[in-house]
């Protein structure tokens, strides 16, 4: 498993402790960070899973923006929580982020939402996403 993909699995970890316990995501962020500091070994993860997240928190409302636009009749609250994380770190990483090419982005969400969530996310988030990465 590549780096960057550990990266999108904690930067999952991260938004989705976030969302679930209600905890502002720098605050969920810096303890994370501190935990980092004690897994040199885990370093190249962590470094990305911190741009994706500084990303998220960054754009979050323009990413949210366009997950809604896109989403088809789908509010941000009535998604799962997993989806909604991934779709968060998809959207940033294919609005924002210029080394990842946006298929990439898509296909590294999929997966994600098909290891992590439910039957039908996978297919919603390339939905999704693919269409944010055409409209983007």
């Amino acid at each position: 498993m590549s780096a960057r993909t550990k990266a999108r699995k904690r930067a999952l970890d991260i938004l989705f402790q976030s969302d679930v316990r209600g905890e502002e995501l720098p605050v969920i962020l810096a303890a994370e960070a501190k935990r980092a500091a004690n897994e040199p070994a885990r370093e190249s993860s962590w470094l990305y899973a911190r741009d994706i997240v500084d990303g998220i928190i960054d754009h979050g409302d323009e990413i949210d923006e366009q997950i809604v636009t896109f989403a088809k009749d789908w509010s941000l609250a009535r998604m799962p929580a997993v989806d909604r994380a991934l779709l968060r770190i998809g959207t940033w990483e294919v609005l924002f982020n210029d080394e990842v090419p946006a298929a990439v982005a898509i296909d590294e969400a999929v997966e994600l939402a098909k290891e992590f969530s439910t039957e039908e996310s996978g297919s919603f988030v390339h939905g999704v996403l693919g269409r944010i990465s055409r409209a983007g």
